[in-house]
C-alpha cells in the first residue's frame, strides 16, 4: 500500500501573532511545517504535498527536503487539500491529510491510521477522549444543559483515506461549501469514518500560549 501526504500549509499566522505564515513560524529552530513533514516520512508516507502560499514559496522550498513537493494552496482549507489532491502523483493508493498546525505529532500516529486504512477502513481519524466537563449555553450565555462526555471524541490530524474515495467525496461536494475537515467531507458522502487512539503531542498550534507548551515537550 503506497500512501501520499498532503500537508495543509496555506493559512496565516495572525492569530498567533506572527508576520509570516503559521507554517513557517519556528519551533526549536525549525518551521512547524518542517516538523510535520518529517512526522509523515517518519510514520510511514512514501510521497508528501505540501499547499502554501503563492507569495511564500520559496521560503517553504528552502524550509523542506527537495523531495517534497509544493503545490500553491487556495482562499480556504478545503480549497487547499482540493489542490494537494491533484498535485500528488497517481501511485498512491491512500491519502493522509495532516495540519503543519501540528508539528509534534509522533510517528506511531501516523502508523496506526495506515495500519487501519490497510486493515480496510475507507477513513479513519486519530481521536481523544474529552475530559472536561462539556455544556451547551443559551443565547446569554447561561448553561442550559451538560453534554456526556463518554462517548465524544477530539479529532485529530494526520486523517487517513482510500484515495478513490476521498477524491469522489470532494468531486460531490458543492462548490462553496466548506467544512471543518476532510472527514467531514466523506462523511458528507456517507462514507463511515473510523478511529484510533490519537496522541495528546499531537496539539494544535494556534496562538502563541500552543507554540509555548510546544517548547516545552521539544526542551524535555
Amino acid at each position: 500500500m503506497s500512501a501520499v501526504g498532503v500537508v495543509a500549509a496555506a493559512g496565516s499566522g495572525s492569530r498567533l501573532g506572527a508576520d509570516r505564515p503559521k507554517a513557517l513560524v519556528e519551533l526549536a529552530g525549525r518551521p512547524l511545517v518542517a516538523w510535520a513533514v518529517e512526522t509523515l516520512l517518519a510514520g510511514g508516507v512514501d510521497e508528501v504535498v505540501v499547499t502554501v502560499p503563492a507569495a511564500e514559496r520559496a521560503a517553504f522550498a528552502a524550509a523542506l527536503p527537495g523531495r517534497v513537493q509544493l503545490v500553491e494552496g487556495g482562499a480556504t482549507r478545503t480549497a487547499s487539500v482540493r489542490a494537494g489532491l491533484a498535485a500528488a502523483g497517481p501511485g498512491a493508493d491512500v491519502v493522509l491529510v495532516h495540519d503543519a498546525a501540528r508539528p509534534l505529532t509522533p510517528p506511531d500516529v501516523v502508523a496506526r491510521v495506515l495500519a487501519a486504512l490497510a486493515a480496510g477502513a475507507p477513513a479513519v481519524v486519530p481521536v481523544l477522549p474529552v475530559v472536561d466537563t462539556t455544556v451547551v449555553v443559551d443565547d446569554g450565555g447561561l448553561v442550559a444543559d451538560a453534554v456526556p462526555r463518554a462517548r465524544l471524541r477530539r479529532v485529530q490530524t494526520p486523517q487517513g483515506f482510500d484515495r478513490a474515495t476521498l477524491l469522489a467525496a470532494y468531486a460531490g461536494l458543492p462548490e462553496g461549501v466548506e467544512l471543518t475537515d476532510d472527514a467531514a467531507v466523506v462523511r458528507a458522502a456517507g462514507v463511515p469514518v473510523a478511529t484510533v487512539d490519537g496522541d495528546e503531542r499531537a496539539a494544535k498550534v494556534t496562538v502563541p500560549h500552543d507554540l509555548h507548551l510546544a517548547g516545552l515537550q521539544v526542551a524535555r
